[in-house]
């Protein structure tokens, strides 16, 4: 089975249908595809703003946002919803924060760092189409889940069960190294800005997983989803503050 398919069918709401339930193996294998996935949501997104082209600034960053978090199905704003909850609440303990992770409410906490998060890709949106950088936008939806594989890859998984055992436990570990760096290689041919959106998300990177292993001694697939939409929004801020003048 195409681990693309798999891929696309988990992190994305496309119409893919798979012929079977993947096999363990299989989903491991579909990592290698995640960041080729966040290039193709950054593509669509790329085509919507082409299609939107005398659409004011306000309108089209708003109608982008909207097609964005569509394309995901709020997959990881969900992770990032229930880490907040789970971090404050958690008050340190380890044990506290799983559990309130996965008690499927979201508190005051979750709902205003959703607003927060969103409220900032949108206002970087606005920024990067008024100085004529739409473009710059791919950078985000592809380096956020680029980074998934590496956490994967590079941190313990903590939570027994699911789609996150059988990425940790058969992911592709050879393999996995080398096509993360054939994308690192392709985002800086975008030039300077791309290299400050690396630098950006290679920041976030290493202090979230830092904060994880410190908190949980490793990851979940609600931390993971929370990385994604934090080095989203990271990278947006960053490209629209470079864009200042």
């Amino acid at each position: 089975m195409s681990p693309l398919l798999i891929a696309l069918q988990f992190l994305t709401r496309l119409p893919v249908r798979l012929a079977a339930m993947p096999t363990p193996v299989e989903v491991g294998r579909s990592l290698l595809c995640y960041p080729l996935v966040g290039l193709l949501i950054g593509g669509l997104l790329l085509l919507a703003h082409a299609g939107l082209g005398g659409t004011s600034a306000l309108l089209q960053a708003a109608l982008l946002l909207a097609l964005w978090v569509g394309l995901s199905g709020a997959l990881h704003l969900d992770g990032l919803a229930d880490s907040a909850d789970a971090w404050v609440g958690g008050l340190g303990d380890r044990e506290r924060t799983l559990a309130i992770m996965q008690d499927p409410r979201s508190g005051p906490l979750a709902v205003v760092v959703l607003m927060l998060v969103l409220l900032l890709k949108f206002a970087a949106l606005v920024t990067l189409l008024e100085a004529g950088q739409g473009g710059l936008l791919v950078l985000a939806p592809w380096l956020g889940r680029g980074l998934l594989p590496l956490l994967w890859l590079s941190t313990p998984y903590v939570r027994a069960g699911g789609l996150g055992q059988a990425l940790a436990e058969h992911l592709p570990r050879r393999a996995l190294p080398w096509v993360l760096a054939l994308h690192g290689a392709a985002v800086l041919l975008l030039g300077w800005p791309a290299l400050l959106a690396l630098l950006v998300a290679a920041g976030l990177f290493l202090g979230l997983r830092r904060a994880m292993l410190r908190r949980l001694g490793g990851t979940t697939g609600d931390t993971a989803g929370a990385l994604v939409e934090l080095v989203e929004c990271g990278v947006l801020v960053a490209l629209a503050l470079h864009l200042q003048p």
